[in-house]
């Protein structure tokens, strides 16, 4: 049972050639992760980034077959997650999991271009069992998690490469 949230570890967007989503070209070639995970992951960013629109039913293990408006005519070319961050000098863009960011010296908070909102669906949680979450300790451990204290810990010891989602 989900009892409160923690971090998130977000998708960048990446690019060498723009500065900003608003600079990608008609046509941009775009990278995104190949599985489908990741490449859901990476269409739900885009269409919160107002980039395309998915089908409404499309949820969380959406394709590009599911993009229904790509007002850019975004070229998606599907990689391994991990050939992402090489794959930046053939690319307009590309959307980077944060453990190959940091792998290939890209840093989340100063790199990207633009960044997973922290209270996408893919935050991290706190989950206890059914029978618990009403007990006193529970609600003890999401108010001390929660606090400002914790949320600065997150940024200064993790420099925006996690992010707080509470």
């Amino acid at each position: 049972m989900n009892v409160g949230y923690t971090v998130n570890f977000p998708i960048g967007l990446y690019s060498k050639k723009v500065k900003s989503l608003a600079e990608l070209k008609e046509g941009a070639k775009f990278g995104i992760p190949n599985d489908p995970t990741n490449g859901g992951r990476v269409l739900l960013v885009l269409q919160d980034k107002g980039l395309i629109k998915l089908k409404p039913e499309a949820g969380l293990k959406a394709t590009p077959l599911d993009v229904i408006d790509n007002p850019k005519k975004l070229k998606f070319v599907e990689l391994d997650a991990a050939q992402l961050p090489r794959s930046l000098d053939d690319l307009d863009a590309s959307a980077i999991n944060t453990n190959y960011a940091l792998s290939a010296g890209l840093s989340p908070a100063k790199d990207a271009i633009a960044q997973e909102s922290a209270k996408s669906p893919y935050v991290n949680l706190i989950a206890v069992r059914e029978q618990d979450q009403d007990k006193p300790w529970v609600a003890k451990l999401v108010k001390a998690y929660h606090s400002e204290e914790i949320r600065q810990f997150i940024q200064s010891q993790f420099k925006g490469a996690v992010i707080a989602g509470f």
